[in-house]
């Protein structure tokens, strides 16, 4: 689990295509410096597991199934990525809960400068749309932001980017027409869980086996 404020802009150093997917190695002192192997670190928002580490850099394998969900495919020698190291139980949260497990690939379609800040826009894949709402929470390449505008019609959000976001994640040297990792809010998926589960169990008449009864013998009223 993750939170979404990113700790350090990494640099890709190794690709090396392999069996299970691409193992790819990032230079990051501070990130390498406080890892082990089996730790979980978020790339661009992608949760992955160390696998070998220096003082320098870390290496993650990437199977084919996150090769297939983001946007690791397009990464190169020199890429720019943003990580963050799993959530502590005794840290606090001051993005949202983020599980690095993206969603869907979307891409940025501009940016625009407005005073200081600048307002990210991105298409996001119509499936996902549903997930997604106006001041809601949304991940972006592992950074969580506030969703701004939204044009459902069109499977577009924007997002406003302050200059300390700007100046400390991969953004300032992400360009127009980019893939960018996405991650909507998980609470959105539970709720649609719940409803479906409701609906499907009103169909075939069935009755919840949760009543005040059942609560007070699993201890849940006094």
């Amino acid at each position: 689990m993750f939170t979404g404020l990113v700790k350090d802009v990494g640099e890709v150093s190794i690709i090396q295509r392999n069996s299970e997917g691409l193992l790819i190695t990032v230079n990051s002192r501070s990130i390498s410096s406080n890892v082990r192997i089996d730790d979980s670190v978020s790339i661009n928002g992608a949760c992955q597991t160390v696998v070998s580490h220096n003082q320098a850099s870390f290496t993650v394998q990437a199977v084919e199934t996150t090769l297939g969900k983001t946007n690791f495919n397009e990464l190169k020698l020199g890429s720019r990525v943003n990580l963050e190291l799993a959530l502590r139980l005794s840290d606090r949260l001051g993005g949202h809960l983020v599980q690095g497990h993206v969603n869907g690939v979307g891409k940025i379609l501009g940016w625009k400068n407005i005073g200081d800040n600048y307002l990210l826009s991105f298409s996001i894949p119509k499936d996902l749309m549903k997930y997604v709402v106006g001041e809601g929470s949304i991940t972006l390449n592992g950074v969580s932001l506030t969703v701004a505008n939204l044009e459902k019609g069109k499977n577009k959000g924007e997002v406003s980017i302050i200059p300390h976001t700007w100046n400390n994640t991969q953004f300032s040297f992400a360009k127009v027409g980019e893939s960018i990792n996405i991650e909507v809010d998980v609470l959105a998926k539970y709720v649609e869980n719940l409803l479906l589960y409701s609906r499907e169990n009103k169909a075939e008449k069935k009755e919840s086996k949760i009543s005040e009864d059942w609560l007070k013998s699993h201890g849940f009223w006094e």
